[in-house]
């Protein structure tokens, strides 16, 4: 909770409305239930935040930006292609499982709100395509893929394998079987990426 005499920040805002989320569900991500959990006005907090729905969007947008670094410092990463590109998928996949196993209702109440912050979602997809399309342009430049277009191919293989990271499908990751499938989609994935096999490069360890 803000001294009196210190001034509200938009960080502090979203840090309480995290915290109220967790608390006590989607329902309460409001201007006004988030004045009333730092004890001052909703007018003070409107200064910072125009709409409910502004608010949840910067909300469910923060939680978003803390699952990027690992994902862009590994398509920042040199190495061949497909191993990068794997790697990529396995910690997203391992992000994602690790938030919904450690904080099941956080998670089940961040799936509630993203489905009204749409454009934060889109942004969110459009920012995991061009890792992979990153990804994917230096394996083509490097002769490992075909010529394809990286953007259409990157966006084709964040859909081939949202089984596995999209949080609809959290309640099918706990399938013993899962680690197998996903293999089973990647080499098909790798395989038509690729200019000729190579399975020591797109047989990865499943993630843990």
């Amino acid at each position: 909770m803000p001294h009196d005499n210190t001034p509200l920040t938009r960080d502090q805002i979203l840090a309480t409305a995290e915290d109220v989320v967790r608390r006590f569900g989607p329902a309460k991500a409001t201007v006004v239930d988030v004045a009333r959990a730092l004890g001052v006005s909703h007018a003070a907090v409107y200064r910072h935040v125009a709409t409910k729905a502004e608010l949840r969007d910067l909300v469910v947008g923060r939680w978003v930006e803390t699952t990027m670094p690992p994902l862009r410092a590994i398509a920042a990463q040199r190495g061949p292609a497909p191993k990068r590109l794997r790697q990529l998928f396995d910690a997203l996949i391992a992000i994602k499982r690790r938030r919904a196993n450690d904080d099941p209702e956080l998670f089940a109440a961040y799936r509630t709100l993203a489905a009204d912050a749409q454009s934060v979602v889109a942004a969110h997809v459009d920012e995991l395509v061009g890792l992979a399309a990153k990804v994917i342009r230096s394996g083509v430049k490097e002769g490992t893929f075909r010529a394809v277009d990286p953007v259409a191919a990157g966006r084709a293989v964040l859909v081939a394998t949202s089984r596995f990271h999209h949080p609809a499908h959290a309640a099918e990751w706990v399938d013993p079987a899962i680690d197998a499938a996903y293999s089973d989609v990647w080499q098909l994935l790798i395989d038509g990426l690729c200019v000729a096999k190579s399975p020591a490069l797109s047989r990865a360890r499943p993630v843990p």
